[in-house]
């Protein structure tokens, strides 16, 4: 075991996918009066989410799903849980809880994971309060009995979900409107979404169906993936988007977490950047900010890949750029880039510089298919970028000497290498503006 990782899971993954996509969430549910149950109150606190609707269950053992990872895959699965409804007076607790902050409420989201929390007639109660307020609710059901969830604007069982609460195939798109259309007539919720992996998805609000593409662009991981897609769409309801426009984030969503190693999460700016794609072919989905981009490298170093950096200007890209990029990435598995912002390019290179602005500098170099990630950085030199990506590999030019290469002394404190990359002779920025100005 080279690391061990907390983190929320369950309802608490849909909580963090709330928060990280801006949702003003609030949380209601129950854990033991234990180690673990205290874990739980501190990675919310860490969330910056109240823990006032946290209720501790004596007696009872909170569920840790533990999971094993080797190169990126998932191997196994130990549960330690006890699974009992929990007592009454904590759910009246709840349900007077709810009373309260559905009066405010844009929706309520159910996650439903079976352990007891949410027994058949509480989920009722539940749902007849928020319906009473005016309020949409969302599960993200478990179960065959779905008529538990009457009332409820929608539901998002996943294909074999699906298939199980209405004893129907769902293979094919016929069968999966069949047995939605089944599942709204005989358990009286509003809509379905049906999430169908490599399929993509499928919604149905009882009148009309909408068939939406997968959107993954390659998966590694698809624990969690549900909690997304149920976060994303309760969170743009509660924003009062239409259901389709609700579904089609949502599947953008669900394309972006699979790509992820465990149970993720999605920032809006990485559904903005898949929502762009095909403008500039993939290059959208490269260019990251800071967070994004600690998240995604840390992602490719759970499945150990080889991380290398280099960094520059790059503002009118020439042969010399290309070589360096060329050389840098033959020592790494992913390169990302480091840009100098506009700004910052002015501060180096005078008023006149840069020529391109730093959206399209990045969208060029991001359309590169040795570059993997191009991270713009506002200050002068790249040395808090590299702190925080931490490099296996810094690339730079053989013009500078190791011992002058910003970040040289960290990546090899850490147990990094620094390259000196060979230049092709005749080429620079300077010169060619130079020219064109003749």
């Amino acid at each position: 075991i080279q690391r061990e990782t907390m983190m929320l899971g369950a309802a608490g993954n849909v909580l963090r996918n709330l928060v990280a996509l801006g949702a003003n969430a609030s949380l209601i549910s129950a854990v033991g009066d234990d180690a673990a149950g205290e874990e739980v109150r501190a990675l919310l606190v860490n969330e910056r989410v109240s823990i006032g609707g946290l209720h501790m269950v004596s007696g009872r053992r909170t569920s840790i799903k533990t999971r094993y990872i080797a190169s990126g895959q998932q191997m196994l699965r130990t549960d330690s849980e006890i699974i009992e409804d929990i007592p009454i007076e904590i759910q009246d607790a709840i349900l007077g809880q709810l009373a309260l902050e559905v009066l405010e409420a844009g929706a309520v989201l159910l996650s439903d994971y079976g352990k007891g929390v949410l027994p058949e007639g509480f989920v009722r109660r539940l749902i007849k309060i928020a319906c009473d307020a005016g309020c949409p609710v969302v599960v993200d059901p478990i179960g065959n009995n779905y008529s538990r969830y009457a009332g409820a604007q929608l539901v998002t069982p996943n294909r074999q979900e699906l298939a199980r609460a209405t004893n129907l195939p769902t293979e094919s798109d016929e069968e999966v409107i069949e047995a939605s259309q089944n599942l709204i007539k005989t358990t009286k919720v509003g809509a379905v979404l049906v999430t169908r992996s490599e399929r993509g998805m499928t919604i149905y609000d009882g009148a009309v169906t909408s068939h939406l593409r997968a959107r993954a662009r390659g998966v590694f991981d698809v624990s969690g993936a549900g909690d997304t897609v149920a976060a994303t769409i309760a969170a743009a309801i509660a924003a009062q988007s239409e259901l389709l426009a609700a579904a089609m984030l949502a599947n953008l969503a669900a394309g972006i977490v699979v790509g992820k190693v465990g149970t993720g999460i999605v920032h809006p700016a990485e559904i903005m950047a898949a929502a762009r794609e095909g403008e500039w072919s993939d290059a959208g989905e490269k260019l990251l900010n800071n967070t994004l981009a600690i998240e995604r490298v840390s992602g490719w170093r759970r499945r150990g890949k080889r991380i290398g950096f280099t960094n520059g200007c790059f503002d009118l890209l020439h042969p010399g750029h290309i070589s360096l990029i060329v050389q840098a990435r033959r020592h790494c598995d992913q390169l990302v880039i480091g840009l100098n912002s506009d700004a910052s390019v002015k501060r180096l290179k005078g008023e006149n510089r840069p020529v391109q602005d730093e959206r399209n500098r990045a969208t060029v170099l991001a359309s590169l298919s040795d570059v993997d990630m191009v991270v713009v950085f506002t200050e002068d030199t790249p040395i808090k970028l590299i702190r925080s990506l931490k490099p296996d590999v810094l690339v730079k030019g053989a013009d500078y000497s190791v011992e002058e290469v910003v970040g040289a002394d960290e990546v090899k404190a850490w147990g990094g290498t620094v390259v000196l990359a060979e230049l092709l002779a005749g080429h620079s920025t300077t010169e060619t503006v130079r020219r064109l100005k003749n």
